[in-house]
């Protein structure tokens, strides 16, 4: 396994640069990570397409349709009210489900950096998709650690049982919805909430948009430190029977973008009945999870049999790994999901069930915790060498 200094030394590096999504900073730092995994004995490359690269304007807009549509309705325009209100939710439902997206294509669009790297043995007709996201997410109040953590304890669960996690992002398609039936059913008070919740999303997307780049240490250069300790651990002692792909994704906070672009480019590439793709995400808080599937709107399970099988790779290794999580956002591994491919994820939570430090200025290098994020490296590397016995 590599050494530990050797990984913190490689997400401090990254740490320091603004890797907004689609930036010329997140494309900086693909290119470094490129030339380690080629270090590392991987054959990488940097590839590169066109993404819109934010969240907050095509989920903006999609909540003043909410607005318009309580505005129409009280100047006696009930049926566009509700047409909008309707239209407005439709939309934001498949931004946050990963669907077509049209809107989010008639946008201004700008270029998402994606790293692919390939090591093991490569043509072998097994094949494991390691994929994490080197980009980092803008800040704002809503990710204040005071409210992350009180949100938790509220929803906290007696005893040993799994933490629950609240769908925060349900109420933006939701808001829209109820504005357009309250139109058309001459609702007019709850349209009037309903728009005010649709202002509010507005607002806080603004203060999103306007707010810094957070250094991303946990989330997710952990992810990406996992994919340089493969490629060195299996430099060193190589696998046998599995292609091991190395993903490291532009853009995955404004909604798994670079994870589409990939899919898009390659996904033909990956048989259906012989590919595993494990996404690692933000494993440098206290306890490592494996979540039993994730969504932020429709929950998805994550496939059984890999589950089982990272879990006894975690048994064997002595590597403490918990379960029964169901997030309620959105990452890389939704994408494999929806592309029927068998996947998984692995993360970190802290007790109250969030990620350390989330989206906040103090993501930083000296805040990971590194031995979870050993115990993802050791998890990671063992799956390849137990797909290779199956």
């Amino acid at each position: 396994m590599p050494d530990t200094d050797e990984l913190r030394a490689f997400i401090e590096r990254l740490s320091c640069l603004d890797r907004a999504s689609c930036s010329p900073g997140e494309g900086e730092a693909a290119e470094l990570i490129a030339a380690s995994l080629r270090d590392a004995g991987a054959h990488a490359q940097v590839e590169r397409s066109w993404a819109h690269g934010t969240y907050w304007w095509p989920l903006g807009l999609t909540s003043a349709c909410g607005i318009a549509a309580w505005w129409l309705a009280g100047r006696g325009r009930r049926a566009a009210g509700a047409a909008l209100g309707l239209l407005g939710a439709a939309a934001a439902a498949d931004e946050l489900v990963a669907g077509r997206r049209p809107l989010r294509r008639a946008l201004p669009q700008r270029v998402v950096s994606n790293v692919v790297a390939h090591t093991g043995e490569i043509g072998a007709p097994k094949k494991l998709v390691l994929v994490a996201h080197h980009d980092a997410a803008h800040t704002g109040l809503f990710f204040d650690p005071r409210i992350t953590e009180a949100v938790g304890r509220l929803l906290e669960r007696p005893g040993d049982g799994p933490p629950r996690q609240p769908a925060l992002m349900a109420p933006i398609a939701l808001a829209p919805a109820v504005a357009g039936i309250a139109s058309i059913a001459r609702w007019r008070s709850l349209g009037g909430l309903a728009a005010l919740a649709c202002a509010g999303i507005i607002v806080s997307f603004a203060d999103m948009a306007l707010s810094s780049t957070v250094p991303g240490a946990n989330d997710n250069l952990t992810g990406v430190a996992t994919l340089l300790g493969v490629a060195r651990s299996l430099q060193r002692d190589p696998v046998e029977g599995v292609e091991v792909v190395l993903v490291s994704t532009g853009a995955e906070e404004s909604l798994m973008e670079g994870m589409r672009a990939f899919m898009g480019r390659h996904g033909h590439e990956l048989p259906l009945e012989s590919t595993w793709v494990l996404c690692v995400d933000t494993v440098g808080s206290t306890h490592l999870v494996m979540p039993e599937g994730e969504g932020m709107l429709r929950m998805r399970l994550y496939d059984p049999e890999l589950k089982d099988t990272v879990a006894a790779c975690a048994e064997r290794y002595g590597v403490k790994l918990r379960r029964g999580l169901r997030v309620r956002l959105g990452t890389d591994g939704y994408v494999a999901m929806r592309h029927g491919l068998a996947a998984a994820m692995i993360m970190s939570i802290e007790d109250h069930g969030a990620p350390s430090n989330y989206h906040w200025h103090t993501d930083t290098a000296g805040n990971v915790d590194y031995s979870t994020l050993e115990g993802a490296l050791a998890l990671a590397e063992n799956l390849a060498r137990a797909m290779a016995d199956r």
